[in-house]
């Protein structure tokens, strides 16, 4: 009996670890794919031209092997499979935490907790909900808050964030995932066992908050300067 319930624990224990490595893995595509994209924004500063061209090349990449768009497709393809893999593996994650977590701990373990990991799963909800917006406003259907045209990729952009309050629904993902990849760049380390020591430790959150802020910093600054004019 006991060496049943031995196996099973270890099962368990094993199966834990592979959820981990799962949602570090999808992660860290997630963050290549922010990075990126973080760029391909920043080229409005270069004017309509300029970003018009990078997004017309995104859609050549890979011709005549691939047809057009159809490099884009693949890699849309690839995070959506790393999206469901990520969400599975926290939702089961979150469900094991709960049925272990005794509730007279609640209250001490919160108390040592930061704010970005007690936020982890609603801002995690919050960043789903917005790629769904995101993807009708930008890629899917297009849509243009000002009634203006959808086919021009930069004048879209701007017409988007011209609007006050589509700046600050942008400007709120962007928060979230701030806090996002900061928790999540620590857990990732501390899963591939880059935590051991204090040193490492404060390695991890030092590039937590490294990467959280030049990732949110710099996807917020189109949607501010195109509101107060600078790019128009």
């Amino acid at each position: 009996m006991a060496t049943s319930t031995l196996v099973r624990g270890a099962r368990a224990s094993r199966s834990t670890i592979t959820l981990k490595i799962m949602m570090a893995g999808s992660g860290a595509l997630f963050i290549l794919y922010v990075l990126a994209h973080m760029y391909g924004n920043l080229k409005a500063f270069s004017g309509e031209s300029a970003f018009n061209e990078y997004a017309e090349h995104l859609r050549e990449l890979g011709q005549p092997l691939l047809p057009y768009s159809g490099f884009l497709w693949l890699f849309r393809a690839a995070l959506i499979i790393a999206l469901v893999v990520h969400v599975y593996a926290a939702v089961v994650l979150w469900k094991r935490a709960q049925a272990a977590r005794p509730v007279k701990y609640e209250v001490s373990k919160r108390r040592n907790s930061s704010f970005s990991s007690r936020t982890m799963r609603w801002g995690g909800l919050t960043l789903l909900l917005f790629l769904v917006w995101h993807l009708l406003n930008f890629t899917i259907v297009k849509i243009n808050p000002t009634g203006g045209e959808t086919n021009n990729p930069y004048q879209l952009m701007v017409d988007t964030f011209g609007v006050w309050w589509m700046t600050l629904i942008y400007l709120a993902a962007m928060a979230a995932l701030g806090l996002h990849l900061h928790h999540g760049t620590f857990s990732a380390a501390q899963t591939l066992g880059w935590t051991n020591t204090a040193a490492s430790r404060t390695r991890a959150r030092t590039a937590g908050w490294v990467l959280a802020v030049v990732v949110a910093g710099g996807f917020s600054l189109v949607p501010l300067f195109t509101l107060f004019g600078v790019i128009d």
